[in-house]
């Protein structure tokens, strides 16, 4: 079992240099995914203020949502378990509770989520679309009794706060700090601690311009973009140009990137560079939120479809 997570100090994590481009552009890893085995990245980030909140609030229970395949999902089971802390997962798919050893089996994000103590309870979609209203909620409560509600993908006000400790000392020195965007939380917490001369870039996993309310529910400046052409055809979406990327960046710098969130980000960078997108002299840093449990996810459907897999 991985060591108790201390949320009673402020974790950094390192900044590892990636390449140098012409125009001396120069291209920087933070390394969140490192934070933790198991609670890895902008999740351990999200969840630190809300476990907190929820201990002072003396919950037995944590329970949260998440698809099949949820970075959220596993990190929040395995937090709990850490903390002695029951965890609930509602889980989108009803069909996926039929025959739960047959989806156990071939799902390694729920098998390890159930693991590690999580009840998985499983919806409809049309059930899993009314998640954030009070009567659906009521519902739960009925069910399973008091918990602590954590949202989908962990964003609130407190895992903003938590995000905001992404950046640590030394950071200001970079003009551009790029992130990838689910949800919102993480962005919005690296702007509210961003500095005034640096634009923060995020790169949305999901189709669509709709992020940006979101993110303008939490952030204090407007210091930031969103680049909106690297989702490869939406959440969870990847192709053989994208996989050749991230094995092969895999194989030049030893550094394993996700195919949801960093594989697409960090493309999106590198091809944004040749575009001419940063000026000459520019110092980038992007943000490696972790995600790396969904690669066996992955790899199970890119197999069903005979494409190329990620090493």
């Amino acid at each position: 079992m991985p060591e108790p997570l201390n949320f009673d100090i402020s974790v950094s994590s390192e900044n590892q240099f990636i390449a140098e481009f012409p125009q001396n552009i120069s291209l920087y890893l933070k390394r969140e995914d490192l934070l933790h085995p198991e609670v890895s990245g902008n999740k351990f980030r999200k969840i630190k203020y809300n476990l907190k909140e929820a201990i002072r609030q003396n919950k037995g229970t944590l329970l949260t949502f998440g698809g099949a395949f949820s970075n959220h999902i596993t990190a929040t089971a395995a937090a709990g378990k850490i903390a002695g802390i029951k965890t609930i997962g509602v889980i989108r798919g009803e069909e996926l509770g039929e025959d739960l050893s047959k989806t156990l089996d071939g799902n390694p994000s729920l098998k390890f989520a159930h693991s590690c103590g999580m009840r998985l309870h499983f919806v409809s979609r049309q059930e899993y679309r009314e998640k954030t209203t009070l009567f659906f909620q009521q519902k739960l409560r009925e069910e399973f009794g008091d918990f602590y509600l954590l949202p989908e993908g962990g964003t609130n006000d407190l895992a903003v706060n938590g995000c905001k400790e992404i950046l640590g000392p030394g950071d200001e020195e970079f003009n551009y700090i790029c992130c990838a965007v689910g949800t919102g939380g993480t962005i919005s917490g690296i702007i509210n601690a961003s500095g005034i001369h640096q634009l923060i870039l995020g790169f949305p996993a999901l189709k669509g311009d709709f992020l940006a309310e979101e993110i303008l529910k939490y952030s204090e400046k407007n210091n930031w973009e969103l680049i909106l052409n690297y989702h490869f055809g939406g959440y969870a979406k990847v192709n053989s140009e994208l996989i050749n990327f991230i094995n092969k960046f895999k194989k030049k710098y030893q550094i394993q990137l996700d195919p949801i969130y960093t594989g697409k980000l960090v493309f999106g960078i590198f091809d944004q560079i040749e575009r001419g997108k940063f000026p000459a002299g520019s110092k980038i840093l992007a943000i490696h939120t972790g995600g790396l449990q969904g690669i066996e996810g992955v790899n199970k459907v890119l197999r069903k479809k005979n494409l190329p897999l990620i090493n």
